[in-house]
């Protein structure tokens, strides 16, 4: 059967299902571990040696770029992840990047609803402080699901984003996003475009440049973890 003869997914749309809930929390296992995906490619959830079920804690989705794989996100994150008590849910795409830069949202919209849906029932997380960030493709697939959840992202964050394309924008997330003046990759114009597409829709946009290429300063990060760190919480 066809996407066009079947009843309409939302996931078709990009919007995901999965919400963090209240309640009692088990003890859970502290470092890395395979989110059980059950696939080849399945991808790392990562939880701070801080984690405390009794105090719920901010929670970020993270995206790797094309060619790549959860670790290459986990990797640089997980020492600010760490300091700062921050969950961290990275799946690895079905493909060799995201389903939407290879045609539509689908199956990877699918994945990770299953990994934020199994996150939320296992473990205490603060439903003001669900972040989701990527680099390169997954910036672009970040800023593209978190426009159509700003309903359940509270925070964008986007490291030298191409495009976006949501299919329909929900709720208003703070957006961040950085760019390096000479990536040869995904141009600057790139980002000097989207921003002030985002101003004008009414998006709260921080936008940071750099004097560097396709990548992630250490600076930049760190400022995306102080802009979920400084979150209120309720």
């Amino acid at each position: 059967m066809t996407r066009a003869a079947r009843k309409l997914d939302p996931r078709d749309l990009g919007r995901l299902q999965a919400r963090p809930t209240p309640g009692p929390r088990d003890e859970a296992q502290r470092g890395d571990r395979p989110l059980g995906l059950g696939d080849k490619r399945d991808g790392i959830l990562f939880l701070p040696s801080s984690y405390d079920p009794a105090r719920p804690a901010p929670l970020m989705l993270c995206l790797h770029g094309a060619g790549g794989e959860a670790r290459h996100r986990i990797d640089p994150i997980r020492p600010e992840a760490e300091r700062d008590g921050v969950i961290l849910v990275a799946p690895d795409s079905m493909g060799s990047t995201w389903d939407l830069l290879r045609g539509g949202y689908g199956p990877d919209v699918a994945r990770i609803d299953r990994a934020l849906t199994a996150a939320f029932h296992c473990l205490a997380v603060d439903p003001t402080r669900i972040a989701i960030e990527g680099f390169s493709d997954g910036a672009s697939y970040a800023l593209s699901l978190g426009l159509t959840n700003g309903d359940l992202f509270r925070f964008v964050f986007a490291f030298s984003p191409g495009f976006m394309r949501p299919l329909t924008q929900v709720g208003t997330p703070e957006v961040f996003i950085s760019h390096g003046v000479k990536d040869p990759v995904l141009p600057i114009r790139c980002s000097r475009t989207l921003v002030p597409t985002l101003e004008s829709a009414g998006y709260t946009v921080t936008y940071r440049e750099f004097d560097g290429g396709h990548s992630v300063p250490q600076g930049m990060l760190r400022e995306a973890m102080d802009i979920l760190q400084g979150a209120t919480t309720t």
